[in-house]
């Protein structure tokens, strides 16, 4: 009987031993603390490599300064998150399953297809104007589960400290059920992912749409949220945090309005700045020594 119960108090030991050491692992990644500057590549490192893709996630993390992979995610029609950032198939970059140009200015919505028709098409292979040191390369849209898969294994290889995510919810008022879900399903949808993969301690949510960070703040709030501001928008720093009814982790206005008072306003509230997109070294440089706190790029080679 003594031997049998030394033989449990072991096993259990041995359990609560195992247990402890998982435990500690989990502590020490949530532990992982935000970026003193955030270093972010603008759709992984869209001016160099196919935008929003697992080969320009891979680009970003082999440049030793970048610290986060900014993306943007949108819902199919059979409920996949996938990375892409444009409501609609753009005939700028985008060639049809057989390889052939999209006609129009818009090709078929991405809330109406379902990802196996999605994933036929080929978003790399064709000349993007816009962006000609973009590399040429047969390339697919990706469920947001699979990059971010790909890009953990590859960040372990290459790095010695995980990578932060900076995801964009792509969606909008007046447009529910017709580009996207509702606000709720899409960011339900987008945790669930970021959750299961054990990314969400370092995943920063971020959206132009008020709803969606007004959402996951009061469901998710152990989830940090960034609200995206663009060069339109002249509310000042405690005008957001009222109508917002908190204060987001993150404001992130385009890189144009960015101003002394702006900083001054938002480190009085506790508020990171991380302006978007700021494409050329002077910008950079100049916006650092101001005091911002990141900057997200579509060259992050830049940094």
């Amino acid at each position: 009987m003594i031997k049998k119960n030394s033989l449990i108090a072991a096993v259990l030991l041995a359990a609560l031993t195992t247990h402890g050491c998982k435990m500690q692992k989990t502590v020490a990644q949530d532990s992982i603390p935000f970026p003193a500057f955030a270093y972010e590549g603008h759709r992984g490192a869209r001016g160099l490599y196919p935008e929003n893709s697992i080969g320009a996630m891979k680009v970003a993390i082999d440049l030793p300064k970048v610290t986060t992979l900014e993306m943007d995610c949108h819902i199919t029609k059979d409920k996949q998150v996938v990375v892409y950032h444009d409501h609609y198939l753009n005939p700028k970059f985008v060639l049809d399953p057989n390889g052939k140009e999209l006609q129009g200015n818009q090709g078929p919505l991405i809330y109406d297809l379902n990802y196996k028709e999605l994933a036929a098409y080929d978003i790399g292979t064709k000349p993007y104007a816009d962006f000609p040191q973009q590399k040429k390369i047969e390339t697919h849209i990706a469920l947001l589960s699979d990059l971010i898969k790909e890009s953990e294994a590859y960040a372990k290889q290459k790095r010695q400290a995980p990578m932060f995510y900076n995801i964009e919810t792509k969606s909008k008022e007046g447009k529910d059920g017709e580009y996207h879900p509702a606000p709720k399903e899409f960011s339900d949808l987008l945790v669930a992912e970021i959750t299961k993969a054990g990314i969400a301690s370092r995943t920063v949510i971020q959206s132009f749409d008020k709803r969606t960070i007004q959402y996951i703040n009061k469901k998710y709030p152990a989830i940090k949220t960034s609200y995206l501001i663009d060069a339109k928008n002249k509310q000042s720093i405690q005008e957001i945090i009222s109508e917002f009814g908190f204060k987001p982790y993150i404001l992130s206005p385009n890189y144009k309005i960015v101003t002394e008072d702006l900083l001054n306003q938002a480190k009085q509230q506790g508020i990171k700045v991380i302006p978007w997109t700021v494409n050329t070294v002077q910008e950079i440089e100049s916006l650092r020594k101001l005091g911002v706190d990141g900057i997200i790029s579509d060259y992050p080679n830049l940094f």
